[in-house]
């Protein structure tokens, strides 16, 4: 990676989604500008905020995809990073960090 580029995977559950009463809403269903989360797999050496492992949310409609060995990830600026989520094991009471 060069730069501040991230590269990142999509999580597997961001695809489709339930409604509080249980209904599937598929992921084509438009619903205005909804973000997504990925997990991060590699970073360039001017990424400061985000390491290899972390889980980030972003648009989806500042992305770039590519396909590397058969798997498919998207290529992302830092800047288009809005938050990072904090890692499962850390006793907080906050639950993101920018």
């Amino acid at each position: 990676m060069l730069h501040d580029r991230i590269l990142v995977e999509l999580d597997k559950d961001s695809s489709e989604r339930r409604s509080a009463s249980g209904i599937v809403i598929p992921a084509t269903a438009a619903l205005g500008r909804r973000l997504s989360w990925a997990h991060v797999v590699a970073a360039g050496p001017n990424v400061r905020q985000v390491s290899v492992g972390d889980r980030v949310l972003f648009d989806p409609e500042d992305r770039a995809e590519v396909e590397v060995a058969t798997k498919e990830y998207i290529l992302l600026r830092e800047r288009d990073i809005h938050a990072v989520a904090e890692p499962e094991g850390r006793d907080s009471d906050l639950g993101l960090y920018l």
